[in-house]
């Protein structure tokens, strides 16, 4: 069985890995990721692409920041138990693991209701947002099955709105997405995170 390995610990904050330099995960029969979220989440868009997630385990060794040992935590990485897990995708060919954010086009923006845009989005049926916001976070709840947290913020230090399900769909005046810390090149006015009951990857620890 050819075993790929991807050594991505170079990557800096913010960047992701090239489409060619994880392109040769879909002719794998197994492969092993080092490296931050990031570099995880290229790999399995790379398998997702190839229609190959549920046919190629994937190890990964994690870096030392705080995302990949969260991440790595909630994954049970080190356990030596194999997980066929949820893939999280969205609507522009990405995969979320970690974290996923939408917020003002220019967050730096002076003034918390500066940084307020307009947007209506749903978590499933329910209509989470619906006028202006600060932001939307949203997070793999990886102890379910095809499950997402969605936190909405309208106001800084009011109370958020939390629910949980299995898609998310944004309608928004243009905003800035952050995957995984990598932000996305241009604004968006629509986007969807789903957990798409169709597919699974399977992690290797």
């Amino acid at each position: 069985m050819s075993l790929v390995e991807f050594d991505l610990r170079g990557l800096g904050p913010g960047q992701t890995p090239a489409r060619e330099a994880v392109a040769p995960a879909r002719e794998a029969d197994a492969v092993l990721v080092k490296g931050p979220v990031p570099a995880l989440a290229a790999v399995l868009a790379a398998l997702d692409k190839g229609g190959r997630t549920a046919q190629v385990p994937v190890s990964w060794e994690p870096a030392d920041d705080t995302a990949s040992t969260g991440l790595a935590r909630a994954l049970g990485v080190g356990t030596g138990v194999e997980r066929e897990l949820s893939l999280v995708r969205d609507d522009h060919g990405g995969v979320l693991l970690h974290h996923g954010r939408l917020e003002a086009a220019d967050p730096g923006r002076r003034g918390p209701l500066a940084r307020r845009f307009g947007a209506q989005a749903h978590n499933d049926a329910a209509k989470v947002a619906d006028g202006q916001i600060t932001r939307i976070d949203v997070r793999p709840d990886w102890r379910e099955v095809d499950t997402l947290g969605v936190v909405v913020m309208t106001l800084p230090l009011r109370p958020a709105r939390r629910t949980t399900g299995r898609a998310v769909q944004i309608a928004c005046d243009p905003a800035r997405v952050v995957r995984d810390g990598v932000p996305y090149p241009r604004p968006v006015s629509r986007w969807t995170w789903f957990a798409d009951y169709r597919v699974r990857w399977r992690l290797r620890p």
